[in-house]
């Protein structure tokens, strides 16, 4: 009976998880780029009942569950296209992120593709994070193009011809939904993520890239306040659950009376 107070307790921590993710996602509506999370349960390792433990013949049913564990899944489902005409705006149709060098000299990746150009002409994130591909911009530049295959070519104020100035790669995880999130939509490869592949854009399968506008979240409002409901409801369940636990304790105690 003690167990059935452990066993709630997880599944009302799990689904405050699950009401914290949903909180999470729905203050990230309006942020460019922003990749929701779910919840993702599973059983704790089972133990066997007595029974099961001196009978070898004893069937699934005769082992009981520990609760319930969770944890937090980053969603790259596509959100739409918001079309702003920006000349550093850049959106991924499709796989793929975009890495950034961030100041330690690691990599991190990201969705969030409105770059600007930092003093020293590279296009930077909006946090200022170089990109890995180290795209330099002259500040004579009269114009910038960016292809769906990531190719960066300038044009200057004395020039009518096209320069090259490089390419923008794309980087993608064979389990992307892994990936460790790090905040202002920054993500960190782990152990279940994989590593980076990296290739140009459209090629590989890599997602191409669009100038000019950006990726909204993937965030659906009705659909977040619905799983909200259900993790309130399952948290009463399991406070119920606990509570009656509770009761049947202090039963059995005062039985000794």
């Amino acid at each position: 009976m003690v167990d059935s107070l452990y066993i709630a307790a997880t599944g009302m921590h799990a689904e405050q998880a699950q009401i914290d993710t949903v909180a999470n996602n729905l203050a990230n509506m309006n942020t460019n780029g922003f990749k929701k999370s779910r919840v993702d349960f599973s059983t704790l390792m089972p133990e066997p009942l007595p029974a099961a433990r001196t009978d070898p013949a004893t069937t699934t049913a005769s082992w009981r569950g520990m609760g319930v564990a969770s944890a937090a899944l980053a969603d790259f489902t596509p959100g739409s296209l918001k079309q702003t005409l920006g000349e550093y705006d850049l959106a991924i149709q499709g796989n793929g992120l975009f890495e950034v060098q961030l100041p330690d000299g690691s990599f991190a990746y990201t969705r969030n593709g409105a770059l600007h150009v930092d003093s020293d002409g590279y296009l930077v994130s909006a946090d200022g994070y170089p990109l890995s591909s180290m795209i330099q911009i002259p500040s004579d530049m009269e114009k910038v193009l960016i292809g769906n295959d990531g190719r960066v070519q300038i044009k200057n104020q004395n020039s009518s011809q096209l320069i090259d100035a490089g390419y923008i790669q794309i980087s993608h995880f064979s389990n992307a939904a892994a990936l460790t999130p790090l905040g202002n939509d920054l993500y960190v490869p782990s152990a279940g993520s994989g590593s980076a592949v990296y290739s140009r854009a459209a090629e590989n399968g890599a997602g191409s890239i669009s100038q000019g506008y950006l990726e909204a979240s993937n965030v659906q409002m009705i659909e977040e306040l619905t799983n909200m409901m259900t993790a309130q409801r399952a948290y009463e369940a399991n406070a119920r659950v606990l509570q009656a636990s509770d009761e049947i304790v202090g039963i059995i105690n005062n039985l000794r009376k």
